[in-house]
């Protein structure tokens, strides 16, 4: 087994008191003392730092990037506005999900974040992709996710221009004399703000905002009931590359203009079959939210049947929602059971519990549109 890396935070989660697992090749923090449920609670009501470091942070440069990176996501790229932030999907010939990533419009070059367990993959994937010209720049550079509704508050102490952007925005600034690339954006739900800065300044600055007294260190466990209860996909659980778009309802991360009929469309791996299944609607399972009774969780890879009995779907995350106080999970379903107030069974150690097909974010969401 190869030796796990660390973020330039692993000294600060020791000192911290953290409780460190492996994740995607990293020993990160799954709690604080503060324990999960706490600290996702604490995020809902006043704000969260996490070390999301182990991100994979890249800059794409040449003389068009942002049509460079459209042959291998069906986003709209070319669309997007510099200071601005925009959610893709790295996509298979199979129509498949190879990863989802965050794509910055930084003006004369793309800034992208992907997901870290799909990291050396998406880099060697750019790389074979990319037209000539183009050049992907790996960064080592920290990256701390400031997360909940008093992160405005925090940050207006730090950094007040920050606090003029809106959802998905991107800029460049400084918090006390440290350059760092803020974007207002989050996986938890809530308003908030993702900080990119120099790995050698990612210690000082993490210290510095959890000096404020909303601000308290909070691990991946909570982040994942945090995702949950927001109805956000989590890599290589609820979206991989045996998923499509479609599948996942996640056609709205296909821009308008690289649809049948746009300006520029087609164009990305996996194409005819995505936009095949959004025009004839035959796909045969769809990702679904469900809210179950009593308190007992149901966990990834529990089976879901109908009143009779037939196996109609899976789960592919779940847990107990602090915030929603009743079991939340996410799956995928046969079609035809997938209608918001359909009602399913989760077979739970041979106990068949009721669960219902619900709507998705559980919680309302927090992002600040202005």
């Amino acid at each position: 087994m190869s030796e796990l890396k660390h973020t330039p935070l692993h000294g600060l989660h020791r000192e911290l008191g953290a409780k460190l697992v492996p994740f995607a090749g990293y020993e990160m923090p799954v709690q604080y003392p503060l324990g999960v449920k706490k600290e996702h609670e604490h995020t809902r009501s006043a704000c969260g730092l996490f070390d999301v470091s182990h991100m994979g942070q890249l800059l794409l440069r040449g003389p068009s990037p942002a049509e460079a990176l459209e042959t291998l996501v069906p986003a709209d790229i070319v669309g997007l506005e510099p200071g601005w932030q925009r959610y893709a999907l790295f996509t298979s010939e199979a129509g498949g999900i190879l990863d989802d990533l965050m794509v910055v419009n930084a003006g004369d070059h793309l800034y992208l974040v992907v997901n870290a367990a799909c990291k050396e993959q998406d880099i060697a994937h750019l790389r074979r992709g990319l037209s000539a010209g183009h050049e992907l720049e790996v960064l080592d550079r920290g990256l701390l996710a400031l997360q909940g509704p008093k992160a405005a508050e925090v940050m207006a102490r730090l950094c007040p221009a920050a606090c003029e952007m809106v959802f998905m925005q991107h800029g460049r600034f400084e918090i006390d004399g440290f350059p760092v690339w803020v974007s207002r954006s989050g996986y938890t739900g809530e308003d908030g703000f993702e900080i990119s800065v120099a790995a050698e300044q990612s210690e000082a600055l993490a210290q510095r905002l959890l000096a404020e007294p909303e601000v308290e260190a909070i691990g991946l466990g909570a982040r994942d009931s945090l995702r949950l209860e927001a109805g956000l996909c989590l890599y290589g659980h609820d979206i991989d590359t045996e998923t499509t778009p479609v599948e996942a309802g996640l056609v709205w991360a296909i821009g308008q203009p690289r649809r049948r009929g746009g300006e520029r469309a087609g164009g990305f791996p996996g194409a005819d079959v995505i936009l095949h299944q959004m025009h004839a609607k035959d796909h045969q399972r769809k990702r679904v939210g469900l809210l179950g009774e009593g308190r007992a969780p149901v966990r990834e890879g529990v089976e879901l049947f109908d009143a009779e009995g037939g196996c109609i779907g899976i789960v592919t995350s779940g847990g107990f929602g602090p915030s929603v106080g009743r079991p939340v999970a996410m799956g995928y379903v046969a079609v035809s059971h997938a209608e918001i107030g359909t009602q399913v069974f989760a077979d739970v150690r041979g106990k068949r519990l009721p669960m219902t097909v619900s709507r998705m974010p559980f919680v309302a969401p927090g992002y600040y549109r202005g």
